[in-house]
């Protein structure tokens, strides 16, 4: 309990933040099982319109209904559904041209009644689009306009005077994602089409990077025979850089060396003319071109290894490194 003793007031006033914090998470739960009792088979109409939609999805709202709109439109456009937002002030003085025939307008309005999105509601029937609104209830004009109706329901805003848009703002957000994940599944959508909207940053290197787009292959491969002496398989670590070197021998069999290996050898006091055949390591750690980077730096991190060999089949065709995947930025 925070005690606060006001300037010029003698009263002392108490506030109790964690009290009144919890108290508006519990109003906001309170409207989304109202939200959850609301669902019906508007909400099939809603997904089957959209589905059905030869173009964008618009999605409009004023003040924070339009702030809630950007996010469902971003929502939307990121997981399959072709969207945008409209500002509907903006869109009353020219923006309307940035809807054609084939899209679906979704008009969000607690009340039902926001004027500026009203104003446009003559020129969404004259182009024959279909409407969906989300309003509270069915009273506004947006509703009765509307080919599919999505309420929220009757509930209390967390506001304490009932002022700021609060648990409507929330039951909203929540119910563009309820949407967005029943169109997404309608279509399909898997996590190679969410990559392609998503290029940048860590989560689309994870998605879109394989092990072929990162791995050393041709010249660049260190390589040695079986017979190379310990020595001369040094110096090809040394110029490929990368902190080892493949190993064909004659049986067919495929090795590996590492720097470390070499170093250990130097401390036993090893032969370093020996063949490189006798000291490689056997049957080492692969992976295939087409394995996602992601996936082979889990393989590197399991086994405790830094490189990888990169097999077509039984062909080499590339050393992927720990640091090649770093420097990419996958994680």
């Amino acid at each position: 309990m925070k005690t606060y003793n006001i300037t010029g007031n003698s009263e002392l006033f108490q506030l109790n933040y964690l009290r009144a914090g919890c108290k508006s998470v519990l109003i906001e739960i309170k409207a989304l099982i109202t939200l959850y009792q609301q669902l019906d088979i508007n909400f099939d109409q809603a997904c089957q319109t959209i589905l059905n939609c030869k173009g964008r999805l618009i999605i409009t709202g004023m003040g924070k209904s339009g702030l809630v709109g950007r996010k469902i439109a971003a929502t939307m456009a990121s997981t399959g559904t072709p969207a945008f937002f409209v500002h509907p002030g903006e869109a009353g003085h020219g923006d309307l041209g940035m809807i054609v025939k084939g899209d679906v307008v979704l008009a969000i309005s607690n009340s039902g009644n926001s004027d500026e999105i009203n104003v446009l509601l003559p020129v969404i029937k004259k182009l024959d689009l279909p409407l969906i609104s989300i309003t509270k209830n069915l009273s506004g004009r947006l509703a009765e306009e509307a080919d599919v109706t999505l309420t929220l329901g009757e509930f209390e805003e967390a506001c304490p005077m009932g002022l700021a848009p609060t648990s409507s703002t929330t039951a909203t957000m929540v119910l563009g994602d309820a949407l967005a994940i029943a169109l997404l599944e309608a279509r399909g959508f898997k996590s190679e089409d969410f990559a392609l909207s998503h290029p940048a940053g860590s989560l689309g290197k994870k998605l879109l990077t394989t092990v072929a787009d990162l791995m050393k292959s041709d010249a660049n491969i260190p390589l040695v025979s079986g017979d190379t002496s310990i020595i001369d398989a040094l110096f090809e670590i040394t110029e490929k850089r990368l902190g080892m070197t493949a190993v064909f021998s004659e049986e067919g069999k495929w090795g590996i060396l590492t720097d470390g290996d070499i170093r250990r050898l130097l401390t036993q006091g090893q032969d370093m003319n020996k063949p490189i055949s006798s000291v490689m390591k056997q049957n080492p750690i692969t992976t295939s071109p087409e394995t996602m980077a992601a996936d082979a730096l889990n393989i590197m991190r399991n086994k405790k290894v830094n490189q990888l060999l990169v097999m077509d089949d039984s062909r080499l065709v590339g050393v992927l490194a720990l640091r090649d995947l770093v420097h990419a930025g996958i994680s």
